[in-house]
């Protein structure tokens, strides 16, 4: 009599290699790595949605192991987040770098001043004789009377002055100050407080100021510092501030300045330009206004002296 035996299980077999896992995994590292670059922005921000999505896929697929493809979601999420941070760094430090471009003023040296004062002081002294030195104490005993009766308003104002920063509206730079960025270097040689029989002379459709308004005329020397190849244009801006607060730009009355500034031309390295800049300002007290010069678009605002 013959045994019958039943036929052994079957064993299943387990999960297979997920090919398609493994390369969502590589394609994530690689993206990851490439969004942390400066310069490899663009294939890491490719790469990083084309893991995810292949890590997707690979979780769905039957009869595969699905280890490779849940690290490779993970890491192309993380990847990602990490790419937007080293976009946003990337470009807070290149905007950084474009508009903030830092200015300097360097003065011009004025000597032989106290020297000058000292001699002449010395030489009225010797001539004069006690003639002399009876005015002398007049003179300063009316300098005491007239200090004694400042207000304490004035006082103060002259104090504020004197502690102000350099190159605010309290205590402009002189002129011949040379304003510089990077790229460009700016001096204010002279202003013409009274050049409305100039401007009205240099063509006849110039407009006659306005009733209690003048024109004055801002002399400038721009250079181009710069080394684009390409050269560049002088993005100078000049506007005047009145005594009141109130800011007068050129192109508030546009005029054919006599010796215009040309702000047009191209400029290359070492290159400078040389003009005028009109501007209509009040008239009363014009002396006591000051400038606001900018060497370029994004530049600060530098305060320089009309006088």
């Amino acid at each position: 009599m013959s045994t019958t035996y039943p036929d052994p299980a079957a064993v299943e077999a387990g999960p297979s290699r997920n090919i398609l896992g493994i390369i969502a995994l590589i394609t994530a590292i690689l993206g990851a790595i490439f969004a942390c670059v400066p310069g490899a922005l663009i294939l890491g921000w490719v790469l990083l949605p084309i893991a995810f999505v292949l890590a997707l896929v690979s979780l769905f697929l039957k009869g595969k192991k699905r280890g490779a493809g849940i690290a490779g979601l993970i890491v192309s999420v993380v990847g990602t987040v990490v790419g937007i941070i080293v976009f946003f760094a990337v470009v807070a430090d290149a905007f950084d770098e474009a508009f903030n471009d830092e200015t300097t003023v360097s003065t011009a040296a004025e000597e032989g001043d106290d020297a000058e004062y000292g001699d002449a002081e010395a030489g009225g002294s010797e001539v004069g004789g006690s003639d002399d030195a009876a005015a002398a104490a007049e003179e300063e005993a009316d300098q005491e009377e007239a200090d004694a009766a400042a207000t304490s308003e004035d006082e103060d104002d002259e104090a504020s002055a004197d502690d102000a920063e350099p190159g605010t509206r309290a205590n402009p730079y002189p002129l011949g100050s040379e304003i510089s960025t990077s790229d460009w270097a700016v001096t204010v040689n002279g202003v013409d407080l009274d050049a409305t029989d100039a401007v009205l002379a240099e063509n006849p459709y110039n407009e006659d100021p306005e009733e209690g308004h003048t024109y004055i005329l801002v002399d400038l020397s721009v250079q181009y510092t710069g080394d684009d190849p390409e050269g560049d244009t002088p993005w100078v801006s000049v506007d005047y501030v009145s005594p009141a607060g109130n800011t007068f730009r050129s192109s508030d009355r546009v005029t054919v300045t006599p010796d215009s500034f040309d702000s047009m031309s191209t400029l290359y390295e070492g290159a400078s330009t040389t003009g005028n800049v009109a501007l209509h300002v009040p008239a009363d007290g014009v002396e006591d206004g000051v400038l606001t010069v900018s060497p370029g678009m994004f530049a600060d605002d530098v305060f320089v002296a009309v006088d």
